[in-house]
């Protein structure tokens, strides 16, 4: 492929994914363009959309319940220290 044909692929490409950050972010998806870089590659690779989008949600999901238990077994952690 030609440098310059090349090139426009990169910009569109680019264009692409700007597009698509714009309306993810209107849609308040907390994706930010790298990882919605990889969602679309994925896609454009047969993974199904809608298996893509209930995995990202169980990951957040289990995520969020991560981030809850640290927080409990810190919080348990502060108040023994307090006690002793």
């Amino acid at each position: 492929m030609p440098p310059n044909e090349r090139t426009e692929k990169q910009a569109a490409a680019q264009q692409a994914v700007d597009i698509l950050h714009e309306i993810a972010t209107i849609l308040n998806c907390h994706l930010d363009r790298r990882t919605l870089s990889i969602c679309i590659s994925m896609i454009e690779n047969g993974v199904n959309p809608e298996a893509l989008a209930a995995v990202i949600k169980e990951l957040r999901r289990e995520g969020q319940e991560a981030q809850i238990e640290r927080e409990v077994a810190a919080a348990a952690a502060a108040s023994s220290t307090r006690r002793r």
